[in-house]
């Protein structure tokens, strides 16, 4: 590792040793976060499996009865009730704090029209496996919106899991082996001088007790 360009005095010695226990400690609560990250992002990649497949069976199930309804309905039937809504849908984005990581939070609002009863058709020129299908594809939408939260909250997290592993590694691996690289040189340097000083007095001494005799 490489020795920090610094004046081996004591005083010098002792800000290396602060600076040596700040990034220790520093080491290890950016290594505590990185744990817990890692394990919340994990939770999330699992509820997100979870979502995703109660989704696509929704969806699949929908898109099935869809199929059957298309089939013995008229296409100008089919179009004249899907242009009229039942409701309105708004989506407030709100944000909370993850390890000090902001991410979103989706809520959605539904608004129904007034005028308008649960379903907009009439049943005499629709089947029931109409109302199956629009009823598995309006369980999607509240799905759709937490799978989008989730996903954007798993890329947030892997982002500042990559950012902390970075700075982890950087103190691991560089800051802490220099700093105890350098302080190791300087107490050595300073016991070495140390030494020489202890001689040159017992040589000066020798001198002053042989001009005595």
């Amino acid at each position: 590792m490489a020795i920090l360009n610094v004046n081996p005095t004591r005083m010098e010695l002792s800000r290396l040793r602060k600076r040596l226990t700040t990034a220790t400690r520093g080491h290890k609560l950016l290594k505590d976060k990185q744990d817990e990250l890692v394990r919340q992002f994990i939770d999330l990649v699992k509820k997100n499996q979870s979502l995703r497949k109660k989704m696509e069976e929704s969806l699949e199930k929908g898109m099935q009865e869809y199929v059957l309804a298309s089939s013995s309905i008229a296409d100008h039937v089919l179009q004249e009730i899907f242009t009229i809504p039942l409701n309105t849908i708004s989506l407030d984005v709100q944000s909370k704090s993850i390890m000090n990581t902001e991410v979103p939070v989706f809520n959605t609002m539904y608004k129904e029209e007034s005028d308008v009863d649960e379903l907009s058709y009439g049943f005499f020129t629709t089947t029931s496996e109409l109302d199956l299908s629009l009823s598995h594809l309006d369980s999607i939408v509240p799905l759709m919106m937490q799978l989008a939260e989730i996903e954007k909250t798993c890329q947030l997290i892997a982002n500042e899991i990559e950012v902390t592993k970075r700075r982890v590694n950087a103190l691991e691996y560089l800051t802490i082996p220099n700093l105890t690289d350098t302080i190791e040189y300087i107490q050595n340097t300073l016991d070495e001088n140390e030494r020489g000083n202890v001689t040159r007095l017992m040589k000066v001494i020798d001198i002053l007790e042989m001009e005595e005799e």
